[in-house]
């Protein structure tokens, strides 16, 4: 069950530094990772499993936890602070969505808790919303991130972006999630991917992770920025592939580049930050973290041009668990 390799304190055995003060749990749509955390902030162990949300029968959350973390709160006896889907819907228990701009403060105020079998204060982490062009946005799970970022860097202003099934940009202001914006561009390449005519063009599915092929991605973010949009580019790559004008090892590569580079054309990084300049943080996974640092750098950031003075800087998935320590220090 487990998808990811437990990692072992670092330090001496039994160091009181090295005790844990918090569990803290990322319940994310498809995946559960956790992790033991020192009252320094530093991760003691990690693990991580496929029970996601959506694979939690009605009533079953707690028994879920219990399996995958009941030996670190029986062991430790300290408390339990989860982000992300298990405040949803769908999740453990449907936590109100705060208001923008909200900061760490509001999060820590709004926390819920939630009455389980188990010896342990359990709290949920409430989700934020934001209005714009007259119609809601929602996020869950990655406000913990964007507050982890900022401690990491030690900064309170920022543009970020979080890439993923649902990439988040959000800008961060004085401290406080000001507003925010989601592209479904994740979701979107798989269909193409998988589910669309394109799928017949593309190596198989099935045949493990295709060699990436830079060059052909950083076309295609470029090729992004101008003309009649995804709907119509994504069909020049069913063209292209009749016409045997790019190689198969290419096209995902091609097609990855086309929906990021909408997703940034999306964010009109030239006219709405461009000038302005500062950070531009990019906080995930090692492999989306990546290809959106490739992909700015294709479009000119940091470099020359009208994005040179918007410095991109990438966070990993350490923004999550310092984002519960410093939620869980806030609290009242």
């Amino acid at each position: 069950m487990p998808s990811d390799t437990s990692t072992a304190a670092t330090g001496a055995a039994g160091d009181p530094a090295d005790r844990t003060s918090l569990v803290a749990i990322d319940w994310g749509t498809s995946s559960l990772r956790g992790a033991r955390l020192a009252a320094d902030g530093r991760v003691l162990e990690r693990r991580g499993f496929d029970r996601g949300v959506l694979s939690v029968p009605a009533g079953g959350f707690a028994a879920v936890f219990g399996d995958c973390f009941g030996d670190w709160v029986h062991e430790h006896g300290v408390p339990v602070l989860i982000s992300g889907m298990a405040g949803s819907r769908q999740g453990w228990f449907e936590v109100p969505y705060l208001a923008c701009a909200a900061g760490l403060e509001d999060l820590a105020a709004a926390l819920h808790g939630v009455d389980t079998p188990l010896a342990a204060r359990i709290a949920i982490v409430p989700g934020l919303s934001c209005r714009h062009e007259g119609a809601p946005d929602v996020m869950r799970g990655e406000e913990t991130q964007v507050f982890g970022a900022a401690s990491l860097r030690g900064a309170r202003d920022a543009l970020c972006v979080l890439p993923g099934t649902h990439s988040k940009w959000v800008r961060l202001t004085g401290g406080r999630i000001e507003s925010f914006r989601t592209h479904m561009t994740g979701e979107v390449f798989d269909l193409l991917r998988r589910h669309s005519i394109l799928a017949r063009t593309l190596p198989d599915a099935a045949g493990g992770e295709p060699p990436f092929d830079g060059e052909a991605f950083d076309a295609a973010v470029q090729c992004a920025q101008s003309g009649p949009g995804l709907l119509s580019r994504a069909f020049g790559l069913r063209a292209m592939a009749l016409f045997e004008e790019m190689p198969p090892a290419s096209r995902e590569s091609w097609l990855s580049g086309l929906v990021i580079g909408e997703e940034l054309r999306g964010e009109d990084l030239r006219g709405s930050h461009g000038e302005s300049g500062g950070e531009l943080w990019v906080i995930g996974s090692d492999l989306l973290t990546a290809r959106y640092v490739r992909a700015l750098s294709a479009l000119g950031c940091g470099h020359a041009g009208p994005l040179k003075a918007l410095q991109v800087v990438p966070i990993g998935p350490e923004a999550t668990w310092r984002g519960h320590h410093e939620i869980w220090k806030a609290a009242p």
